[in-house]
């Protein structure tokens, strides 16, 4: 159910695993995804979330995500994506452009509700934009023209919804500095731009060119803010990435795991994970396996 270009799309209680086996991806718009049921582990950038009923997770679309269902669960979740620049001017307007600072200020953010009151609420919201949405998609189809009435009670609605989430964010927003200092958002771009790349041939010439910064502060200012050098942190999101695909697609031979994750070589692919993890990479799937197997047993 799509409107206005793709301005916001929302899917209510979708069900199964037809979603082209849930590659990674990312895009322009903000994301409130709510998992319903099933079993279901979902990665953003390192983080790995073991779902529960009620779940909600803000995205902020850019950071690549992914979930990850077991098959043969039931799997059902419902996602309604929106541009925030669709929402400007009424925000504007209202006085009220912070009902977006989940999803901008909290990182890819989890609330677990329980399916609590609050988990209900934003559940029902995304149901009526949903149907509102296909209301307004089968006006056009028969009429040719938009409708709006029904576009501006999808706007309404939805900064219900975002009133409603930000009051449920509300305690982690109040912690948070209330003005980065620019070191750490040139680090913070810095540790993003890797993110993206990680998988690829990565230089701090790259990084640097590609952000618009010289080399010099490129490598002093995400030491000094991260602790980590550009490398070590390139490594290690490899490094996770890596334990995520042994232990989630087992499938995969250890040769497409090196490749996919950005190692030229399986010498030096083999040679790092054992140094980091203390193991080889095939002992340690098969570890992660017979974890898996005493857990179904118990």
């Amino acid at each position: 159910m799509k409107l206005m270009n793709e301005w916001i799309n929302a899917f209510y209680r979708v069900r199964g695993l037809e979603s082209n086996t849930f590659q990674f991806h990312s895009h322009q718009e903000y994301e409130i995804y709510f998992f319903h049921s099933g079993d279901c582990k979902y990665l953003i950038n390192n983080r790995i979330y073991e779902l529960q009923p009620g779940d909600i997770i803000l995205l902020d679309g850019l950071t690549l995500h992914k979930p990850n269902p077991r098959p043969g669960s039931t799997y059902t979740r419902s996602m309604l994506h929106f541009s925030p620049t669709w929402l400007d001017e009424i925000l504007s307007v209202l006085g009220m452009p912070y009902l977006l600072d989940p999803f901008k200020k909290l990182n890819n953010y989890l609330l677990r509700t329980g399916y609590d009151e609050s988990g209900q609420f934003v559940d029902g919201r995304i149901k009526k934009i949903a149907g509102l949405i296909a209301e307004t998609d089968e006006e056009k189809q028969r009429t040719g023209q938009k409708c709006e009435p029904i576009e501006a009670e999808i706007r309404l609605e939805l900064i219900q919804l975002l009133l409603g989430i930000y009051k449920m964010s509300q305690k982690d927003l109040a912690q948070l500095p209330c003005k980065k200092a620019e070191k750490e958002i040139h680090a913070e771009s810095i540790a993003s731009w890797i993110n993206d790349h990680y998988f690829e041939k990565i230089t701090l010439d790259r990084i640097a060119a590609e952000l618009n910064l010289s080399k010099y502060y490129t490598s002093h200012v995400f030491k000094e803010v991260t602790g980590f050098t550009i490398m070590e942190y390139v490594m290690g999101c490899r490094l996770n990435q890596v334990k995520y695909l042994l232990e989630m697609e087992p499938d995969r031979t250890l040769s497409e795991v090196a490749r996919d994750t950005g190692f030229e070589s399986m010498a030096h692919f083999s040679r790092f994970f054992k140094e980091k993890a203390g193991m080889t990479p095939s002992n340690y799937r098969k570890n992660k396996r017979n974890t898996v197997k005493k857990e179904d047993i118990n």
